[in-house]
């Protein structure tokens, strides 16, 4: 320090001031407008507050030089005009309860604040009245004027920031500012499905370009919010995403939540709100990654759409400049009100996966550079002779037929394997009838193993490629948990105790959990220094290589480390010790134990997604396939 008094000067005394109205807007300003993203959201959500069923928004520049916004809401008179630009006016609470808030804004500071430091005009007609127009610069407030508008309201606000410079050296690239803009507009569309947006960017003068479009839906609130996520965040996502409608003393939890096989690298594609407000809490995303904690690796990311309703008394909007946080009554009863639908959710899903794994396998199966163009077959062109262009495929032959033309074209047994009956087989084909319901079932009828890991099914409406290791590893899973919420998984006693060494501070980690690991169905004791022993192993896993699954447990407990509880310690230990009790890679099997695994499969929740919230099967239909030979 350079000084033993840095902040104020003592010489003369220092002496309080009042700071002027101007001062005040600006540093209320750098609260809550920090980013051109900043007015656009206190724009728009004063927009919906007014009963806005359309918003249009255009930008220039990232926002930095014009941001306009209308809608055709209830609109403003002459005589609230000034009042809407004086600080802490507003038309939304009457300060008697700050915590019965039902709107989007509600301390009366955007618009003075970005009066303040921009050029602001609002232009405003109430139904049956006469049509008025605000200037604002910098502070400086002119007369109300007549204008001409047919309904709603415009506020244009143009030069952001011009009235404090220094601001405009921290915005980053018209194109960051844009996307930023963007994200702002798409949460709020997400939480009003009932009122069309249009974003559009003017840089450079004209007409501009739209940029994002969202039309108001029709319906019932959940048709409404899917068609809306729908146009948001893609129609992948609502494929594959799972209606989530649950209750708990007051809290009402709705939206839609990803199956794990959806999982993404980054939580871009995590949207919580709260009372209809769009929220980053910290305490509600920790209840959703919770929720996935048991179907997702920790670098893998859940998507999901969550609306939390609840009476405003329960809750405190008024806790961050922004509004972007929220602070709950009772914190633990929201955190397991989405823990507990999710999961409850999830489990309903059964094997499902997600469809983006059958477009991931049909896209690697298309030949390099072909894209979506289509492919053009000598059969299609118009040959020398003239033949008719466009060829159509003969009808499919009834399975009769094709059985008979199988064994017409089978060649002959001979004693002296050829040479692909010589070579050591990677396939093999499981010649059994299967009952046609059989195939009508999910997951069809097993057909084949290939490389002695994959199995090969057919459903009534085309294929399923299994990963038996990656299913049958779920599987076990969910047979040790379903055992320990019981009375603690079964346990088999090893004849002879297993010593495994270990280091000290190894050993110890695992003695101290002796009594959790042992609800598990892994019974140790110390045997001296740093060695345990090994008497009792789950009785599930069969026989196992007790020394590998004491390194695996300890490996995932240094993965999970300390932040977990626990109950989630546990769990994490124990999808581990599942894999021990697998099937493992390059067993074969026979076709009654592969079609014991189907049937297992289907009869299992969250079987489509192994622990680490891969997909266990791909499911290729008969039409895509079709497409990939060009049959259609």
């Amino acid at each position: 320090m350079n000084s033993p008094r840095p902040n104020i000067s003592y010489e003369p005394r220092p002496w309080i001031r009042q700071l002027d109205e101007g001062a005040i807007n600006r540093i209320a300003a750098g609260e809550v407008v920090e980013r051109p993203a900043s007015a656009v959201k206190e724009l728009v959500e004063n927009a919906v507050d007014a009963g806005a069923r359309r918003i249009e928004i255009d930008y220039a520049d990232g926002g930095k030089t014009l941001i306009r916004v209308t809608d055709d809401g209830c609109g403003m008179t002459g005589d609230d005009l000034p009042l809407a630009l004086s600080r802490h006016a507003t038309s939304k609470i009457d300060g008697s309860d700050l915590l019965d808030i039902h709107t989007f804004g509600f301390r009366g500071e955007a618009l003075p604040s970005l009066g303040a430091v921009g050029r602001l005009k609002i232009t405003s007609r109430v139904e049956g009245g006469e049509g008025v127009s605000l200037t604002v610069s910098g502070g400086h407030m002119e007369p109300v004027k007549p204008a001409a508008l047919s309904k709603g309201t415009i506020v244009e606000l143009r030069d952001l920031f011009y009235a404090t410079p220094a601001r405009l050296k921290f915005l980053r690239t018209d194109r960051a500012e844009s996307q930023a803009i963007t994200d702002v507009i798409k949460r709020l569309a997400m939480a009003e499905p009932f009122v069309g947006f249009t974003l559009r960017d003017v840089s450079g003068g004209g007409e501009g370009r739209v940029t994002f479009r969202a039309d108001p839906e029709s319906g019932d609130l959940f048709d409404a919010l899917h068609g809306r996520l729908a146009q948001v965040l893609g129609k992948e996502f609502a494929e594959n995403a799972l209606a989530i409608d649950a209750e708990r003393e007051g809290l009402h939890l709705t939206g839609y939540a990803a199956l794990p096989t959806y999982s993404r690298g980054s939580a871009v594609t995590q949207f919580l709100f709260v009372n209809g407000r769009p929220v980053k809490d910290k305490l509600l995303v920790g209840a959703l990654r919770g929720a996935y904690f048991d179907f997702l690796s920790r670098d893998r990311h859940p998507a999901a759409c969550l609306f939390i309703d609840c009476d405003p008394h329960l809750v405190d909007v008024n806790v961050h400049p922004a509004k972007s946080e929220v602070r709950f009554r009772d914190p633990g009863l929201a955190r397991g009100l989405i823990v507990s639908a999710l999961r409850h959710g999830l489990a309903e899903a059964g094997h499902r996966a997600s469809s983006t794994v059958a477009n991931a396998t049909l896209g690697a199966m298309r030949p390099e550079g072909q894209g979506d163009v289509p492919r053009s077959y000598q059969m299609d062109q118009r040959s020398v002779g003239g033949f008719a262009r466009g060829y159509t495929p003969p009808p499919r032959p009834s399975s009769d037929v094709m059985e008979q033309s199988y064994q017409w074209q089978a060649p002959e047994r001979f004693d002296t394997p050829g040479f692909a009956e010589a070579a050591y087989p990677s396939a093999r084909f499981e010649d059994v009838e299967a009952a046609p319901e059989v195939e009508a079932l999910p997951l069809g009828a097993a057909r084949a193993q290939v490389h002695e890991n994959y199995i090969i099914a057919q459903t009534g409406r085309g294929i399923v490629i299994v990963d038996q290791h990656a299913a049958h590893e779920r599987l076990v899973y969910e047979k040790l948990k379903a055992q320990m919420a019981e009375n603690g998984v079964a346990s088999q006693a090893l004849l002879i105790p297993e010593v495994v060494e270990l280091g000290t501070n190894d050993a110890q980690t695992l003695l101290d959990l002796a009594d959790d690991l042992a609800r598990l169905g892994l019974v140790i004791e110390p045997f001296g220094g740093g060695a345990i022993a090994v008497r009792e192993t789950p009785a599930i896993l069969g026989r196992v290589d007790a020394k590998a699954m004491i390194s695996d447990v300890l490996d995932e407990l240094a993965d999970v480390g300390d932040s977990l509880t626990v109950q989630a310690r546990i769990e994490a230990v124990l999808s581990r010790v599942a894999c021990h009790g697998s099937i493992r890679s390059g067993r074969r099997m026979r076709a009654e134990e592969m079609n014991a695994l189907l049937r297992e499969m289907e009869a299992t929740p969250h079987s489509g997604q192994c622990n680490h919230g891969r997909p266990t099967y791909v499911e290729l239909k008969l039409t895509d396939i079709e497409r990939l030979f060009g049959r259609t």
